[in-house]
């Protein structure tokens, strides 16, 4: 029987009670795999000092996994190097904080390379394979190569940029043409695939009929894929025990005050600082709000070894301070900014207990935070969500209140407005959010994306068509 293989960076599947802190996109990729029988394969995350290529099996959370470490050199040439200190920022559109160093691209083919050498064997007949992310982009070429002939496809879950700011980086062309070795290669949005459509027809000089690039003797089928969340067991999960009480510690510490929430991983793409400051401009605007609201933004930290981070880091503790030091009271501290991981269960709480989701990136993929958020809501007497254009959910959430987060006027206005929405308002709005949270759920995702993977035409070529799914 044909299997799916899942190939990511990190494997990390939720604990076998599905509640740890697993992320959005390890929550999504689980939830494929407990459907299509198959394993999960990626980097352990340690360290060895020789690569072998020796597989760990292990099963976590009701998935296969197979591990594989690196060498230290690898991590910090492929991983903190050309993944994230190059790609990221420019997929970001910081270029500004791009570096580019021949050993780090260096690095990121090699290990590419090295993933395609130790995964080859795992792939049987009819097997198909499904890989994600920047980190993996050239990995279907490597594997080719080694003869796989099996369907693979590819699915980016950050931005693609511009054709403008993807020629910032050197060997640009190599890393597009990369991707014409997937059967499929997708995007979370109609905005991605246009950038990157723009790119093919102009810089490699390919046309796309359909849908379909056809280069070299083979095609490759592109298409807009927005990922989504389990909903319903979302919703479930915010009304659980562990969930309930998060809601009620949290609310008797608001001592009647209406919370403003952001969740994010600590990363200089999400607009926190500007965020900040928009909640900031609020306070001034607005001095009747003073110790009636505050702002509770929990960053996990994350990648400390590049320097962006900690610089991010040391300013988001310099403005909070500042802020907090300007408009506190001796019972009221207008910023709580928490600094550790939260298990999805406790979040769930977390989510019901804020009376506005502020979820403000200057640049994003989707932003699953966005609709775990509405899924936790009271249906009685549900939050806001505030929402920047830029995330990849703004496509999808119209019924949100939709900012430009670099604006902190425009921010503050929305704060006030969700502040203030009548419960009438609030219900509407919800329930129209939640019906596309459940409709274009990660049940929706999957199914769509394996089919267009699976669809071909008789003389072993993709049909002609447009594979998008965008609500």
């Amino acid at each position: 029987m044909s299997r799916l293989i899942v190939v990511s960076n990190r494997v990390n599947p939720p604990s076998d009670e599905g509640v740890g802190t697993a992320g959005g996109l390890a929550m999504a990729l689980a939830a494929a795999l407990r459907e299509y029988s198959g394993v999960w394969f990626g980097w352990s995350g340690e360290t060895v000092e020789t690569f072998t290529g020796q597989i760990s099996m292990q099963k976590v959370g009701g998935v296969t996994v197979a591990l594989v470490d690196l060498e230290e050199q690898d991590r910090e040439e492929y991983y903190d190097g050309y993944a994230n200190r190059t790609l990221w920022p420019i997929f970001h559109s910081r270029t500004d904080l791009a570096a580019y160093e021949r050993s780090f691209g260096e690095g990121y083919q090699r290990v590419n390379r090295r993933f395609a050498e130790t995964l080859a064997p795992l792939i049987g007949p009819g097997d198909r394979v499904w890989i994600h992310d920047y980190h993996l982009i050239p990995l279907a070429q490597e594997l080719r190569r080694l003869g796989v002939a099996n369907r693979i496809g590819f699915f980016l879950h950050i931005p693609w940029p511009s054709r403008r700011l993807l020629t910032t980086l050197p060997q640009h062309r190599e890393l597009v043409e990369s991707l014409l070795a997937y059967d499929l290669v997708g995007f979370q949005t109609r905005d991605a695939l246009e950038a990157f459509s723009d790119y093919v027809e102009r810089d490699l000089d390919l046309t796309i009929v359909g849908g379909v690039i056809a280069a070299e003797g083979r095609s490759t089928r592109i298409g807009a894929f927005p990922i989504g969340i389990e909903g319903e067991a979302f919703a479930d999960l915010a009304r659980g025990e562990t969930a309930r009480a998060a809601f009620d510690r949290v609310r008797l510490s608001q001592a009647g005050r209406k919370m403003i929430l952001g969740v994010d991983r600590l990363d200089y793409s999400k607009g926190l600082e500007e965020r900040f400051l928009a909640y900031e401009q609020l306070l001034a605007d607005h001095p009747d709000w003073a110790e009636r609201v505050f702002l509770l933004q929990i960053a996990t930290p994350s990648r400390d070894a590049v320097e962006a981070y900690q610089e991010i880091r040391a300013r988001l503790d310099g403005v909070s301070g500042r802020i907090n030091g300007a408009y506190a009271t001796v019972d009221w501290v207008p910023i709580r900014y928490v600094n550790r991981a939260h298990r999805r269960d406790e979040l769930a709480g977390i989510y019901r207990a804020a009376h506005v989701g502020l979820v403000t990136p200057l640049r994003d993929g989707m932003n699953l935070v966005a609709k775990e958020y509405v899924a936790a809501q009271d249906p009685d007497d549900p939050g806001v969500l505030v929402l920047s254009r830029y995330a990849g959910a703004a496509e999808q959430m119209e019924d949100a209140l939709i900012i430009n987060p670099f604006s902190r006027e425009e921010t503050s206005e929305a704060l006030g407005q969700a502040l203030a929405m009548p419960r009438a308002e609030r219900i509407a709005r919800w329930r129209r959010l939640m019906d596309g949270v459940s409709r274009d759920d990660v049940a929706a995702w999957r199914d769509t994306y394996v089919a267009a993977l699976d669809l071909e035409g008789a003389d072993g070529e993709h049909e002609h068509g447009d594979s998008r799914k965008v609500s």
